[in-house]
């Protein structure tokens, strides 16, 4: 079992800014028995950037569907996870109005990062959360999942203008804000025709990533994990759709630039 002091120290060790912006994909099962469990987790990152900003996704594209609308800020839940879920609803927390892709923030200026996304209309715009990790120089975290979790690889798809990546037409949501106001928010979700995975074949970047310094590995008790420069990232990404618009259109190997 990890102990929370052990788990503390691994938390500092992986070399994340305490000062900086972190965003965690998670897998809270890949990193074994934790003494206190997922809320131990939780509060050793808290902890850690407190003096940052820590964020979490919070996605509901799951279960939103044509006859399924209405997005609860408060009471609907993440469907990305055990972690996601007890982090939204924790003290000091808030959570974006995004319908469809939230994230749930905790911090410095976590009100500012997470606000104004009730007026998007796709899943990842340059000008909303996503976006804002970029303008951050924000570390995104894959702990115990691979690149196959980078929700941040579909905004640098949107700011790139790739093709086939967003439905034709928008469909409305209604958000239901923490003070039970109802609004009405359109949103061109993802969608390609065929229909085709693209997130199946984000990890196929990693070979560019770890030649450039995107990305660096390491664990965090079980777990593996790694620990990813979002910029770089983006970057890097941004010359290979240059190259290959439909870059992830297949799980064929990339030709290191």
């Amino acid at each position: 079992m990890l102990m929370r002091g052990e788990l503390d120290r691994q938390v500092k060790a992986l070399g994340i800014d305490p000062a900086g912006t972190l965003l965690i994909h998670s897998s809270m099962k890949s990193i074994g028995p934790v003494e206190g469990g997922a809320d131990a987790v939780l509060d050793a990152f808290s902890a850690h950037m407190r003096d940052g900003l820590l964020i979490l996704p919070t996605h509901t594209w799951r279960q939103m569907s044509e006859s399924y609308t209405v997005f609860d800020v408060v009471k609907e839940p993440s469907c990305v996870g055990l972690l996601t879920n007890l982090f939204r609803g924790r003290p000091g927390v808030i959570r974006s109005w995004h319908p469809t892709h939230s994230v749930a923030a905790l911090g410095r200026e976590a009100a500012a990062y997470t606000a104004g996304e009730e007026r998007t209309r796709t899943p990842c715009p340059r000008d909303g959360c996503w976006g804002r990790l970029y303008d951050r120089r924000a570390v995104i975290l894959f702990l115990g999942c691979s690149l196959k979790c980078n929700t941040f690889l579909h905004g640098v798809e949107e700011w790139c203008g790739v093709t086939n990546r967003l439905a034709e037409t928008p469909q409305d949501f209604t958000v239901v804000t923490p003070a039970g106001e109802r609004l009405t928010v359109p949103q061109y979700r993802h969608h390609t025709e065929p229909e085709l995975d693209i997130s199946d074949h984000y990890d196929k970047m990693a070979p560019a990533f770890e030649k450039e310094g995107a990305i660096r590995r390491a664990r965090l008790g079980e777990a593996s994990c790694i620990v990813a420069d979002a910029a770089a990232m983006a970057d890097i990404t941004a010359r290979y759709l240059a190259a290959n618009e439909q870059l992830f259109a297949d799980a064929e190997p990339i030709t290191l630039l």
